[in-house]
């Protein structure tokens, strides 16, 4: 595992834990999380591709972008609170792995934060990402795109349920 990718963990359970704490963070972090995944996955397929690495180096400011506005969330919890998610993300920025990486096959679920819902949809047809970022932001979830016609959605369970819902009338298109 990269360590970016042990940073967008830690991202995806601060966010999280923001919330359960009632601070309100805006929607559009949630989808910069959810680009920055799909950014992470694709570089993953060919990390010497001129393209791909173009695609790190975005992810890289993007995900620097967000643990700025985060931290700024936690820094108004307190010291420690704030202390606490620095030293997390120092760890992993220095290879450290923070969340083990499941065993199981599924990359997504391997990629979901302990603690966290997940739910994985398979499509009859291909779907244009922002038909769903809409329900993704709205619920406050995270939409990752597998491939063409497959989506990992997670967060809090009761908001995928609801995400769930309004995704379904896409299963007959």
């Amino acid at each position: 595992m990269l360590p970016i990718e042990q940073t967008w963990l830690i991202l995806v359970d601060l966010l999280t834990d923001l919330k359960k704490r009632g601070k309100d963070v805006p929607n559009s972090v949630n989808k910069d999380i959810s680009l920055l995944k799909t950014s992470i996955n694709f570089y993953k397929k060919d990390m010497s591709h001129p393209d791909m690495i173009k695609e790190f180096d975005r992810a890289n400011i993007v995900i620097t972008e967000v643990q700025d506005k985060l931290l700024e969330y936690g820094e108004e919890l307190g010291t420690e609170y704030y202390k606490e998610w620095v030293d997390k993300l120092r760890r992993a920025n220095i290879g450290e792995e923070i969340y083990k990486e499941s065993e199981t096959a599924s990359k997504f679920i391997g990629g979901a934060p302990p603690g966290f819902s997940h739910a994985k949809v398979h499509l009859k047809k291909p779907i244009a990402e922002d038909r769903v970022q809409e329900i993704a932001e709205y619920n406050n979830i995270i939409i990752e795109f597998e491939d063409d016609t497959t989506l990992a959605l997670f967060g809090d369970s009761d908001d995928i349920k609801k995400s769930l819902k309004e995704i379904a009338p896409f299963f007959n298109e």
